[in-house]
């Protein structure tokens, strides 16, 4: 064969290993981008959801487990964080859906949706106030807290926070050296109070506000300026006190389980309930649970900026799949208690399943509720 031939034969020969290479190349990335659509095994393309949630949901839609259920019924959902009542300050261009942690800065984005119906409530956690044994101790003593012993051990790990005394104390700027029974813990000292989020940007924050400011106006629930008035003194005793806030309730609870912090936290049941399904006993330390006698639970609402949005809050509502799923996560599901009740059925000596003499106060409206949250700050 003379040099020309063979070259002419190279050539060939190049062409035919390129264009293999070439279809081989096209072939894995169609495979590869349906994996990334889908749940990574079968191959079926999915509908990318996007979205912005309370950062108390980021550990339920990064679980594999979700993941994998959402992409199995053809979702992925693309979830970015955000304080609840900072949402309404962030561009919502190409999200699908928005996920505060209630209903009030629900109201305020829904009006941004052109989607028909209204928003949807998958599940609800109320509000708990976390506490160290010697605290809690401490508040029982001088009639600030009940607490409740299981019968099996010598202490207690719930009970419930007594609102009209503590506000009372916290109006007084009672100090813990002032309560019977603090001398001896060097880690209870300075005012008495309870960390709580920042309440202009996260819900827990202002829905403490809620709470608080209904008991402390003698059960009425804020409904103007003047009903803001009465209480804002006190509601700014309740956020001063306690210097810089975080805008999310997730690192103070971290750093209450780290034995760091306040000895008071306020906290969404669902983290307490989520900590104890997924935790040793071990890890959990001096942990005792505070229910308040008045609080507000916090309903989780998605508001649907787009019918993949609408179909998603439809999956989370009604699969019983994802129902479970959200429970593992320490959520109670919308109208199936009995959902709840069997997961937590171990842990009652922390959570009050039937959350026995708690009142549930009213929330003001979105505009009452910010105004009330900014004087405190003020």
């Amino acid at each position: 064969m003379g040099f020309r031939a063979h070259a002419a034969y190279v050539r060939r020969i190049v062409g035919i290993v390129l264009a293999v290479l070439l279809i081989g190349g096209v072939a894995a990335a169609v495979v590869a981008g349906r994996d990334r659509d889908g749940d990574g095994s079968s191959g079926t393309a999915a509908t990318t959801v996007r979205g912005v949630i309370g950062s108390e949901k980021a550990e339920f839609f990064a679980d594999p487990d979700t993941v994998k259920a959402l992409a199995a019924r053809g979702i992925t959902v693309k979830a970015e964080t955000s304080g609840s009542w900072a949402m309404d300050q962030l561009s919502l261009e190409g999200k699908d859906f928005a996920f505060p942690s209630s209903n009030a800065p629900a109201d305020e984005l829904r009006r941004r949706s052109a989607v028909e119906g209204g928003p949807l409530r998958p599940f609800y956690s109320p509000l708990v106030v976390v506490a160290h044994r010697n605290a809690a101790e401490v508040l029982a003593a001088n009639g600030l807290a009940r607490l409740k012993t299981d019968g099996t051990s010598s202490f207690a790990t719930r009970g419930t926070l007594l609102m009209g005394p503590y506000l009372k104390a916290a109006e007084a700027d009672r100090t813990w050296q002032q309560l019977e029974g603090a001398s001896g813990h060097a880690e209870l000292s300075g005012t008495l109070f309870i960390t709580s989020t920042d309440p202009v940007s996260s819900n827990s924050g202002a829905l403490y506000l809620a709470a608080a400011s209904y008991v402390a106006d003698g059960g009425r629930v804020a409904a103007d300026r003047a009903a803001v008035d009465r209480t804002a003194v006190l509601m700014r005793k309740l956020v001063q006190v306690q210097g810089a806030q975080q805008t999310s309730s997730d690192a103070p609870f971290r750093d209450f389980i780290s034995g760091v912090g306040n000895p008071l936290v306020l906290v969404y049941e669902s983290q307490v309930a989520s900590l104890l399904t997924h935790s040793k006993r071990q890890e959990i330390g001096d942990l005792v649970v505070l229910y308040p006698d008045t609080t507000v639970s916090s309903d989780h609402t998605l508001v649907p900026l787009t019918a993949a949005g609408r179909q998603l809050g439809e999956l989370l509502s009604t699969d019983p799949q994802l129902r479970e799923l959200a429970v593992r996560h320490g959520f109670r599901p919308q109208g199936a208690a009995a959902e709840f009740t069997a997961a937590t059925a171990a842990h009652t000596d922390y959570i009050d399943q039937q959350l026995t003499g708690v009142r549930q106060a009213p929330v003001p409206t979105a505009e009452v509720l910010r105004t009330m949250a900014e004087r405190a700050r003020s």
